[in-house]
């Protein structure tokens, strides 16, 4: 019989997620020093150790890779179940874990808002990362629904497109290419270019747009967010590609204009994603139906 209390469990779930004691530490408002004492307990308890250093950084063990994967699957069956008994009681509420690319964060949280205002007893976790962390993610099974715009390259999935989007060229006001009509394609080859990183959805819908014209670019600089592309466009330094999402107060104060350019903007889907096969909550799935129907007057944009 193994011999830990389900804080401890949960404790340590939250290190081996984080990677680190300190994290953790401040993830669930506890001291560093009452984890690691819970840990350690949990350690004697089985017997084995869970952790290991070197250098700074820590590492789980075979014992705790084992445990963690065990966790995972102990809490997302206790969510299910609290899900389950809302369900049960009629209602729609319960854990809601959600997992974004970046690009998302300028209007997901404006749908989440208005599903809470129909159903505030949902308690819903989001987190924001790129395509590749976020496919990670869904690979770990580690939430219940993912929002992206680039679908990965799985037959594992179930998807639920919800949203259209657009992808375009913008720059400075001053730009000489700004105000031009019919930019071709290719003289976009000729200007410094400022994409995102490698992995980005955005950066791999633009080169497979590239890839068809038999172009390759180039990138001048490559930046880890959208709001780093858009303070070096609107300092002169270059041009750049994102969702019109991520531009509207930009253009609308004239720091930014778009481009006229052939075969822009690429028009493009986001999708509600999960895990085929996967147990989906009664808050899940209600989601999942609200970002399908739901009437874009009730955003609070």
């Amino acid at each position: 019989m193994i011999r830990a209390t389900l804080q401890q469990l949960r404790l340590f779930e939250a290190v081996a997620s984080h990677g680190s004691f300190t994290r953790a530490a401040e993830a669930v408002h506890l001291t560093q020093p009452a984890i690691s004492i819970q840990i350690k307990r949990l350690e004697e308890g089985l017997g084995v150790s869970l952790f290991e250093q070197m250098g700074k950084k820590i590492y789980l063990t075979a014992a705790g890779k084992e445990l963690y994967a065990t966790c995972q699957d102990v809490f997302g069956r206790l969510n299910a179940f609290e899900g389950k008994l809302e369900e049960l009681r009629g209602e729609v509420a319960g854990p809601l874990n959600l997992a974004a690319v970046t690009t998302a964060k300028y209007f997901l949280p404006h749908y989440l808002g208005a599903f809470l205002r129909r159903y505030p007893k949902v308690l819903p976790q989001l987190k924001a990362s790129n395509r590749a962390r976020i496919i990670e993610r869904m690979a770990a099974n580690e939430d219940d629904i993912y929002i992206m715009a680039t679908l990965p390259d799985s037959t594992d999935i179930e998807v639920h497109p919800f949203l259209k989007d657009e992808l375009v060229i913008f720059a400075h006001p001053n730009h000489p290419l700004a105000g031009r009509k019919k930019i071709p394609l290719e003289q976009l080859l000729r200007e410094r270019f400022i994409a995102r990183e490698p992995g980005s959805g955005i950066r791999m819908t633009f080169e497979r747009l590239l890839a068809e014209k038999e172009f390759t670019i180039v990138p001048y600089m490559e930046l880890g967010s959208g709001e780093a592309i858009k303070q070096a466009v609107m300092s002169g330094i270059g041009i750049a590609l994102l969702s019109t999402f991520s531009l509207r107060l930009e253009l609308e104060t004239k720091r930014l204009v778009l481009l006229d350019v052939e075969g822009l903007p690429i028009k493009r889907n986001w999708y509600a994603v999960h895990r085929r096969g996967k147990h989906l909550t009664p808050a899940a799935l209600k989601f999942i139906e609200f970002l399908q129907t739901m009437d874009e007057t009730e955003l609070s944009v």
